[in-house]
């Protein structure tokens, strides 16, 4: 069986005991039913792993022993950061992970014109939640120590306002230029990703007045979840670490 990681948003130092949190409890007892004596990763999202054996298990409490750390990086040479206009349910909860998997660094959730999903103060905070939750457990399975950033809710416009210096990309099917077509300007890539019903043109253009380059995926229309997927794997072959 391959050994559990968990995150544990703690200090953790070797030869140190350490309590489970709810979250790692609640997987590590329930989901997993470990016993004492089973290995465990442990990391904090600062960076590196540490290894861990569970030396009690209860069904409110769990402690486990820091024996090592590792000093692992699984993250990308390129700093990658998505905008990824708000998708109903799954649909962005997916998109979420697999982008974590791929080595995304930052996402920001977009309201964009075509954004079907209303949220009240209340409602933003739990999806917040949530999705940092889906962050977790996509790092916990992929092998990455550190979280990527998911920075609140912002409008399209907010976001493009606040571009940095670095190669800004827009997903747009009516592109003429490819990703292949682009000249990488830094070793940081800003990807604009749109809802359901994509960027309306208004949006497209706007973008493009705050120096993005239209981009297409090829001759196919793809879902917004596929589009984030298929366009992080094509930018980080071609100037990344996959493959």
């Amino acid at each position: 069986m391959r050994i559990p990681r968990i995150y544990l948003p703690q200090v953790l130092n070797s030869g140190n005991d350490v309590a489970l949190d709810a979250n790692a409890l609640r997987h590590v007892v329930q989901v997993l039913r470990l016993k004492p004596g089973h290995s465990l990763i442990l990391f904090n999202g600062e960076g590196g792993e540490y290894m861990a054996e569970l030396i009690s298990v209860e069904k409110r409490r769990a402690i486990a022993h820091v024996s090592g750390f590792r000093d692992v990086s699984r993250e990308s040479r390129l700093f990658t950061h998505i905008g990824l206009g708000i998708s109903k349910g799954e649909r962005m909860d997916f998109a979420l992970q697999k982008t974590v998997e791929l080595g995304v660094s930052e996402i920001t959730p977009l309201f964009t014109e075509h954004c079907v999903v209303q949220l009240d103060d209340s409602r933003a905070q739990k999806k917040q939640e949530h999705w940092q939750a889906v962050i977790v457990g996509a790092c916990e399975q992929s092998g990455r120590n550190t979280l990527p950033t998911l920075n609140p809710f912002q409008t399209f416009s907010q976001w493009l306002d606040n571009s940095q210096v670095m190669t800004k990309l827009i997903l747009d099917p009516t592109a003429s230029a490819t990703l292949s077509m682009v000249k990488l300007d830094a070793s940081e890539v800003r990807l604009a990703i749109g809802p359901e019903g994509g960027f309306s043109n208004p949006e497209v253009q706007q973008a493009i007045r705050n120096d993005f380059v239209g981009v297409t995926l090829g001759p196919r229309v793809l879902r917004t979840e596929s589009a984030a997927i298929a366009s992080l794997a094509a930018v980080q072959t071609l100037w990344g670490d996959l493959a």
